[in-house]
């Protein structure tokens, strides 16, 4: 895609870490903390659900790999990871699914800056709301 980060980076090779028949590890830039990498898939997606089985089986094989490495490489206290299909941040869009792994210390800056935080953002749900959320999904 013509304005994609991430394609403009696997075109120019400047951050690639690794690469599978359906996926492309880059270094991060910017970067959060030492050794935080991202794994993409090669197809242009927005989600999970627009991979094949194939696709997704490589992508979380090679996730798993990346982590492996990175644990055995970096003293970690937690390595964080999700799949995100969307971020805008620093006028930087992304609209291409990817999975950050983030080697994370106890402590570290990233946590203290994310506790401002955390308070705010998350509810614990009461039996009600959690079994309409139940309903909502499984339906």
């Amino acid at each position: 895609m013509e304005n994609c980060h991430f394609c403009l980076e696997i075109e120019h090779k400047s951050r690639i870490l690794g690469e599978t028949k359906n996926t492309i590890t880059l270094l991060s830039n910017p970067s959060l903390m030492k050794g935080y990498c991202l794994v993409i898939p090669r197809k242009h997606v927005e989600s999970l659900a627009e991979l094949n089985k194939k696709e997704r089986d490589d992508l979380f094989e090679q996730v798993v790999s990346v982590q492996e490495k990175l644990l055995r490489k970096i003293r970690v206290y937690y390595l964080g990871q999700n799949y995100r299909p969307f971020q805008k941040q620093d006028n930087l869009e992304v609209n291409y699914l990817y999975t950050p792994l983030q080697p994370r210390e106890l402590f570290d800056e990233l946590y203290e800056k994310d506790q401002i935080h955390e308070k705010k953002i998350f509810k614990v749900l009461n039996q009600k709301e959690l079994d309409e959320t139940k309903k909502l999904i499984l339906s």
